[in-house]
């Protein structure tokens, strides 16, 4: 028995080597998750650590050839994701994980999911330059969507108050961070769809991280937004921020208040214009007079020529008679269009939501940003919000008179 054994015994050499093979042809290459500890970094460059997790750990070599990026900032307790090949140290029988490349965990997770996301979109044509519809120069409403806290929404109403304050905005709230939020901008981009009282529509929000920004990842929402009929500019995060939704949106907005500048026009260009206009019909006026006054001289000169003195007198009183209608005619064609352009601008302006707050209203919402329309949607000892014309008031409900008592 003892000659048996030694004839198909294994050296230590011979095992490592069949495990090596054995792990190396069996496990193909993989991501691993873990928390950096050990970490070494001797004078050849490479990277000597242990992923670590609450119940396991595993030796890693990352080394100098396969490195690209900061790497250096990698630190103990850094949490990343590593890909590479499972392998075995022969030398010393130790399994460890060939690293090929690292990031940080959560955002390089999130990123390959967005990346392939994008992909799936753009080969499917949602990001087609010839799906993108144009949106109106003066839209009769603007619609956002957005947290009605947020600083996005600050922004964007003084920016459309600026530029044009006599169009309507309505706010459709959505939460806009968190696991709750892509539903919830689903449900309000399909409300204004299905409500159809706006012309064009801002989806936004401030700048975060990409965990932040997630919402406007989110494959539904994208399609949702692909399928509006209604014009949709995207306008989340700051410039340098790029979501799914600012690719399928019919255009992408650097930042809220760029997307306000979007898509109202300014009015002192606007009253430009009509100054313009009103100058050229003046002039025309002018033109017009003057060349119906030059045929009536010529008519005047060939009546006198021509005619009994006391039928003549007469066809000059009767062309005297035109000469002043036609100059009050003229008079009127100048000045009608520019009150009729004054009382225009004032009735837009009557009309503006903004004008109802300074005449002392207020819209009132719940903690959550809804807007009320009932007492009883709230209950005694619950938080309101009021915005005024000027800044916002929070307001704990004392008591609650429902209409209908």
């Amino acid at each position: 028995m003892e000659n048996s054994g030694q004839a198909t015994a294994l050296s230590v050499s011979q095992l490592n080597r069949q495990v090596k093979t054995l792990l190396e042809s069996g496990l193909t290459r993989l991501w691993v998750q873990g928390e950096i500890s050990n970490l070494v970094r001797p004078a050849s460059g490479h990277l000597y650590f242990r992923l670590k997790d609450e119940s396991a750990q595993i030796a890693a070599a990352f080394f100098r050839n396969r490195q690209r990026g900061p790497t250096i900032s990698f630190k103990n307790g850094d949490h990343v994701l590593a890909f590479g090949q499972v392998s075995l140290y022969e030398a010393r029988g130790d399994y460890q994980l060939i690293v090929e490349q690292i990031e940080p965990a959560g955002e390089g997770v999130l990123q390959r999911r967005y990346e392939a996301l994008k992909k799936k979109l753009a080969d499917e044509g949602l990001f087609d330059e010839d799906r993108k519809q144009p949106f109106p120069e003066l839209p009769r409403r603007v619609g956002v969507i957005t947290s009605p806290s947020g600083a996005a929404i600050r922004d964007i109403l003084t920016i459309l108050r600026r530029r044009f304050p006599a169009v309507p905005v309505v706010i459709y709230p959505s939460a806009v961070q968190g696991d709750a939020a892509a539903p919830e901008l689903v449900a309000a981009l399909q409300s204004v769809v299905k409500r159809d009282e706006c012309d064009v529509i801002i989806l936004t929000r401030g700048g975060g991280s990409i965990e932040d920004l997630w919402a406007f990842n989110d494959e539904l929402l994208a399609r949702t937004i692909s399928d509006s009929p209604i014009p949709v500019v995207s306008a989340v995060g700051h410039e340098i921020d790029f979501t799914i939704a600012d690719f399928v949106a019919d255009v992408r907005a650097p930042t809220p208040s760029a997307a306000a500048e979007m898509v109202v026009p300014d009015r002192e260009e606007w009253l430009r214009a009509f100054d313009a206009l009103l100058a050229r019909a003046a002039r025309q006026g002018r033109r017009t007079l003057d060349d119906k006054g030059q045929a009536l001289d010529w008519l005047h000169r060939r009546l006198v020529a021509g005619s009994p003195a006391a039928r003549a007198q007469q066809s000059i009183n009767q062309l005297a008679q035109l000469r002043q209608r036609l100059a009050a005619a003229g008079r009127r064609a100048v000045s009608e269009p520019g009150h009729s352009l004054r009382v225009a601008a004032r009735a837009l302006d009557a009309v503006s939501p903004l004008a109802t707050l300074d005449r002392g209203y207020a819209i009132v919402t719940d903690a959550s940003g809804k807007a009320l329309m009932r007492a009883r949607d709230v209950k005694r000892g619950e938080d309101v919000r009021a915005r005024l014309a000027e800044g916002e008031l929070i307001a704990t409900i004392r008591e609650v008179i429902d209409a209908g008592k």
